[in-house]
């Protein structure tokens, strides 16, 4: 699947690879984080889900990728929800998978969470962190996960 990239247009895998290499490549000794996080939008009987990675020197900006993806109604919040992290999850693996073989394991991966202590996603917060710990990744919930709830909500619109 195409990602997206506001200054560099529509990239493959290996594209935004290549482009988050090059962008910590220009500053190697600055601390970075490493984020993926989905979200989703109900419109005109589709779910328009966005998966996001952002790479993010930490005091000194960031860079984005995102792809999007239509799917049929989700019959629950929850069911959407984890749909939401599946597809984080998914992405993560893909992405740490190519670090460890290119010899960047040592850029961590966080993945923001569309769940917060407070509105309807609090019952799912144990559940939903449990999986992405549960996968060897970090997890990040509202108000920390602008991944998802800022960068991929703006293109679910």
């Amino acid at each position: 699947m195409q990602f997206f990239s506001p200054t560099k247009g529509v990239l493959s895998f290996e594209g935004v690879f290549a482009e988050i290499m090059a962008y910590v490549g220009e500053s190697p000794n600055d601390p970075y984080k490493l984020i993926v996080g989905s979200d989703s939008q109900t419109k005109d009987n589709e779910v328009c889900f966005v998966t996001a990675i952002v790479v993010h020197r930490v005091g000194k900006g960031a860079r984005y990728f995102y792809q999007r993806r239509s799917h049929r109604p989700m019959a629950s919040l929850r069911q959407k929800i984890f749909y939401e992290t599946a597809l984080s999850l998914g992405l993560a693996g893909q992405l740490a998978e190519r670090l460890a073989r290119g010899g960047h394991a040592y850029l961590n991966i966080e993945i923001h969470l569309d769940v917060g202590s407070s509105g309807d996603t609090r019952d799912l917060i144990r559940e939903i962190v449990g999986m992405v710990t549960g996968s060897g990744f970090d997890a990040k919930i509202k108000p920390d996960s602008y991944g998802a709830s800022t960068v991929a909500d703006k293109y679910t619109k």
